[in-house]
């Protein structure tokens, strides 16, 4: 037997350690990886199968593949188009409502005053109180009967008599989006005002030195260290508002004359009303595919910026 004999099987032991060496990190991450896929890809995947099929829940006869079918419905759907203007409404002021105010709490909040500590914890309040229960209690305070937000509005001159904001097809989703402004200001708030807070106070100091004034601090130092932050918040929160249907369903139920019905709220109508799951996760996948083309335009317009700057 000679050398060459003895050292073969050398090789495939060193290829064998050379592999285990590199998919170790992997598998101390599998135990992570395996619980994601089973709680979001398993069911993300089902779902947007549903799209393809004929589901409806109660129907035994169901369940066929239709392919596109569902999708050209959703196209020629009066009320897939409402629900989307209504969407965009009802995101956007609530976004600019939410990131203006809460920007503004957070400047108010970042200066040093007694009871600081005592004045944030009650600021940040709504964030813990739970949405469901927050649509209760407004869709209450617009009730002209034991409410009082109709009677400040009609004496404002905001309305002629005092009536029910939700009950107006016209000025509907604004009840649904004070509660939402209401509800998310907080979330605004404490992120900027911890981005606000990792601000080193020399550059401030230098730049009061230098002659510059408050507005020119905010434009030159606070704004472009909040950028990053502010497109990060921007972008969760129009994701997580464009999805939220449960201050919709609590307060008005999508009515009246469908005025307020959202995409979310459609996508619940459909899916738990009317027990459609196949035309629901059409309406889903749809949603899906919109929101993740607005993160991914987010996400190169925040990189362009970065790399002009």
């Amino acid at each position: 037997m000679t050398a060459l004999d003895l050292g073969a099987p050398a090789a495939p032991r060193l290829t064998l350690r050379r592999f285990a060496l590199a998919a170790e990190p992997y598998l101390y991450c599998a135990p992570a990886l395996i619980l994601i896929a089973a709680i979001m890809l398993v069911p993300l995947v089902l779902g947007l199968s549903y799209a393809f099929r004929d589901l409806v829940l109660l129907d035994p006869a169901s369940g066929d593949f239709i392919g596109f079918t569902h999708f050209v419905e959703v196209w020629q759907d009066d009320n897939f188009w409402n629900a989307l203007r209504n969407t965009l409404v009802w995101t956007v002021v609530a976004v600019g409502l939410q990131f203006g105010l809460g920007l503004v709490l957070a400047l108010l909040l970042n200066q040093p005053c007694p009871g600081r500590g005592i004045i944030q914890a009650l600021v940040f309040l709504p964030w813990a109180v739970p949405s469901f229960l927050s649509g209760l209690n407004w869709a209450w305070m617009f009730n002209p009967v034991i409410g009082p937000l109709p009677y400040v509005f009609h004496w404002l001159g905001l309305t002629d008599r005092p009536e029910n904001l939700l009950s107006d097809p016209a000025h509907a989703l604004w009840g649904p989006i004070i509660a939402m402004v209401w509800w998310g200001i907080p979330f605004f708030a404490i992120t900027l005002l911890a981005a606000l807070q990792s601000i080193p106070k020399d550059i401030f100091e230098a730049a009061a030195l230098d002659g510059a004034g408050a507005i020119e601090r905010f434009r030159s130092i606070t704004l472009p260290f909040l950028a990053p932050t502010m497109a990060i918040t921007v972008l969760l929160r129009t994701v997580w508002i464009a999805n939220s249907a449960d201050l919709i369903v609590v307060m008005t139920h999508g009515g009246p004359a469908d005025s307020t019905q959202i995409l979310a709220s459609y996508i619940f109508t459909q899916a738990f009303q009317r027990l459609d799951f196949g035309y629901a996760s059409a309406l889903a996948a749809v949603l899906l595919v919109l929101l993740l083309g607005y993160a991914m335009a987010i996400v190169l317009l925040r990189q362009t910026l970065l790399s002009r700057s």
